[in-house]
C-alpha cells in the first residue's frame, strides 16, 4: 500500500490571524509570534501503529468536507446516518429495545436477550452524543453496552439546544436518576455518554453531589469537556474527524458553543466541572484517542479528579479522531467497547 502522506496546515490563533504576508513555511516547519502562537506546517504520514480497518477508515475521511451551517440539515444528516449506524448496531449486538418515558422524558430501555440473576438489580444510564444539538448516538452506544455488560441501560432523550440551552439537559438526566433511585440503589447504577453525553455525565454527577443526592457507582465520560470557559490545544489542532473537515481554531473570548451555554456563566461549577469540588466523586473511566478535538479536554479532566483523589483512569488510543468508537469495523472499537464494559463490570452492582 503506497505511503499516504498528508499535508496538515495548522494556524493556532488567539481572536485572527496574525497578518502576516509571504510565502507559506516550508512542510515540517513551524514559526511562532510574539505572544507564542504558532504557525505550523507537518507532513504526517499514514500510522501503522493502527489497524488496518482504521487506516482504511481513516483515508476514507480525509476527503470530507466542512460541516453545514445549517441546524436542519446537520440533523437531518446524522439522522440518517445515525439510524443506518443503530441497525447495524442491533445486528452485531442483539438486545431488546423498548421505547418509553421516565418521570416525563422519552427514554429507550435496552435490555440483553438474558440477563444474569446478578445483574437485575443494576442498571446504566446511557446519555448520547451529538453537540447538545442532536442525538447521535443513543442507540450506537447504548447497545453494544447492554450486550457486553448483560445489563439494562436506559437512555436518555434528554431536551436539545439552542432550544432548550444548560441546564435543561442535566435536569432531565437528574429527574430520570431520580425516579431510578425508587428501584435501584444508588451503587447499582452506572452512567456514561460519548462527547456531549460524557460532558453531561460530569455536569450531572456534580448537581446530583450539589443537591445532597446519593452519587451513582460509576461514571464513563468517553471524549470529555469540564471547561467551557476558555480552549484547548487538542481544539486548536483537530476537527470531528481528526485532520479532516473543519478545523475552525477557537478564540480566548469565544470559546464554547454558545447554543448550549447560553446565558451561564461559563465557569459554573455544573456547566464545567473543572471548577467544582470534584472530591468524592465515584470512581471514573475517560477514555480518548490522539486525534480527538477533545483529547486535552478529556486530559485536563482526568488530572483534575485525580487531584481530588478520585479513582480516575484515563485510556488513550493512537491516531483516531473523536469517538471512534461509533464505527464498529474497527478493531480498536471491540476493544474500547469491551474496557467500557469491563470498567462498569467492575464498579456496579458490587
Amino acid at each position: 500500500m503506497k505511503t499516504l502522506l498528508r499535508t496538515v496546515s495548522v494556524l493556532l490563533i488567539a481572536a485572527c490571524a496574525s497578518g502576516q504576508t509571504g510565502e507559506p513555511p516550508n512542510p515540517d516547519s513551524a514559526t511562532f509570534d510574539s505572544d507564542g502562537t504558532a504557525h505550523i506546517v507537518r507532513v504526517v504520514p499514514m500510522p501503522s501503529t493502527v489497524s488496518p480497518e482504521a487506516q482504511q477508515w481513516l483515508k476514507e475521511i480525509e476527503h470530507q468536507g466542512p460541516q453545514s451551517k445549517d441546524l436542519a440539515a446537520i440533523r437531518a444528516g446524522v439522522d440518517e446516518w445515525r439510524k443506518k449506524d443503530s441497525a447495524e448496531a442491533r445486528k452485531l449486538y442483539q438486545v431488546n429495545i423498548e421505547e418509553t418515558s421516565i418521570a416525563g422524558v422519552r427514554t429507550d430501555i435496552i435490555t440483553p436477550l438474558t440477563t444474569p440473576e446478578a445483574n437485575k438489580n443494576r442498571v446504566l444510564i446511557n446519555l448520547h452524543g451529538g453537540g447538545f444539538i442532536l442525538d447521535s448516538g443513543s442507540l450506537i452506544e447504548g447497545i453494544p453496552i447492554a450486550y457486553l455488560t448483560k445489563t439494562k441501560v436506559v437512555s436518555v432523550y434528554y431536551r436539545l439546544a439552542p432550544e432548550n440551552p444548560f441546564p435543561a439537559a442535566v435536569d432531565d438526566v437528574v429527574v430520570v436518576y431520580k425516579e431510578l433511585l425508587k428501584t435501584y440503589q444508588p451503587r447499582s447504577i452506572g452512567i456514561f455518554g460519548t462527547s456531549a453525553g460524557a460532558i453531561l455525565t460530569g455536569e450531572v454527577a456534580i448537581k446530583l453531589k450539589q443537591s445532597g443526592l446519593p452519587l451513582p457507582a460509576a461514571l464513563g465520560m468517553f471524549s470529555t469537556l469540564a471547561d467551557f470557559s476558555r480552549p484547548s490545544d487538542s481544539q486548536q489542532l483537530f476537527a470531528l474527524n481528526g485532520f479532516s473537515g473543519d478545523i475552525a481554531p477557537q478564540t480566548s473570548d469565544r470559546p464554547h458553543d454558545e447554543r448550549y451555554v447560553g446565558k451561564t456563566d461559563p465557569k459554573d461549577p455544573v456547566l464545567s466541572p473543572l471548577f467544582a469540588d470534584l472530591h468524592g466523586l465515584p470512581p471514573c473511566l475517560l477514555v480518548t484517542s490522539t486525534r480527538d478535538l477533545l483529547l486535552s479536554n478529556t486530559s485536563i479532566f482526568h488530572l483534575a479528579l485525580l487531584r481530588s483523589g478520585v479513582n480516575a483512569q484515563l485510556v488513550v488510543f493512537e491516531a483516531l479522531p473523536h469517538a471512534f468508537w461509533y464505527h464498529f469495523q474497527l478493531p480498536e472499537t471491540k476493544e474500547a467497547l469491551q474496557m467500557m464494559a469491563n470498567f462498569f463490570d467492575q464498579n456496579v452492582g458490587k
